[in-house]
């Protein structure tokens, strides 16, 4: 890991204080960076390849406005056969360039019969069926191990995004997210078990991200596309180029959010350069 933090530091000029971890077809923000420096994670020896439709493997960096942005362009899953380790390697490559924020996104299925495919989700917590950590290391101190997670994404980012949303006008829901390891889709009993458990959408990503994040200090703001209502929802069966064509037509509003999110940033969090 050490020489892939190397090499991107090395390759980046800018001291970004927010990153963004771009979910299945949400990848066209990166593109919206100023003066950016672009790097196809190929060309990175040890970097996991991205091997999912929607994810590009890029890491982007540029400016947004007056603040410098970490961009993922595509994450990586533990279903693609990877360690929690190697996917929360974007996490260690923020931190590492300086970020004290991170902005995670996906695409989920909708578990809450008033979601409906192009809604935007608000996550205000997690279950983490996954049954996996990112944490699961005999190096880590007691600090890094025992991380408190009972404020997983930071309130104020939550309450910056709600009142974002409002002034534009874009409606922003609330809800639980359920992490599960994919990359099957749910059977509808396994969703009625997760609805009883209090989730409101459901995804393959994330929570390991946010854990890592918030073992290292960082901030944590998510949000999810509800690109079609889980399996036992809706009678219609699930297929993947659906939640990439959803989460495209979503691309501009939720871009918008972005921006305004970004733009609102406190101080602390804006850009510096080395």
């Amino acid at each position: 890991m050490s020489d892939i933090l190397v090499e991107v530091e090395r390759r980046i000029s800018l001291r970004p204080d927010v990153a963004l971890i771009l979910g299945s077809g949400l990848g066209a923000f990166a593109d919206e960076l100023k003066d950016a420096v672009s790097i196809p994670t190929t060309e990175l020896d040890g970097y996991p390849k991205s091997t999912v439709a929607g994810h590009a493997g890029r890491i982007v960096a540029g400016k947004l406005g007056q603040t410098a942005v970490l961009c993922f362009q595509g994450r990586i899953h533990l279903y693609e056969g990877y360690s929690p380790q190697e996917v929360i390697l974007p996490v260690h490559i923020a931190h590492h360039l300086g970020c004290h924020t991170l902005l995670v996104t996906n695409a989920a299925g909708g578990i809450d019969p008033h979601f409906q495919p192009g809604d935007l989700m608000l996550i205000e917590d997690h279950i983490n069926l996954q049954f996996r950590n990112p944490l699961r290391h005999s190096a880590l101190t007691a600090e890094q191990r025992f991380v408190d997670m009972s404020e997983p994404y930071d309130k104020n980012l939550r309450e910056l995004a709600r009142q974002t949303a409002m002034e534009q006008g874009i409606p922003l829901k609330r809800g639980v997210m359920c992490a599960l390891l994919g990359p099957t889709y749910e059977t509808p009993a396994e969703v009625q078990m997760m609805k009883r458990l209090g989730a409101s959408a459901a995804c393959m990503s994330t929570v390991p991200e946010v854990i890592a994040a918030r073992a290292l200090g960082l901030r944590v703001l998510g949000i999810s596309c509800i690109t079609n209502p889980a399996a036992g929802i809706s009678p219609e069966p699930l297929r993947h180029d659906e939640v990439q064509a959803v989460a495209a037509q979503v691309s501009k509003r939720f871009r918008a959010l972005l921006r305004g999110i970004l733009s609102k940033l406190p101080p602390a969090t804006q850009a510096n350069t080395k």
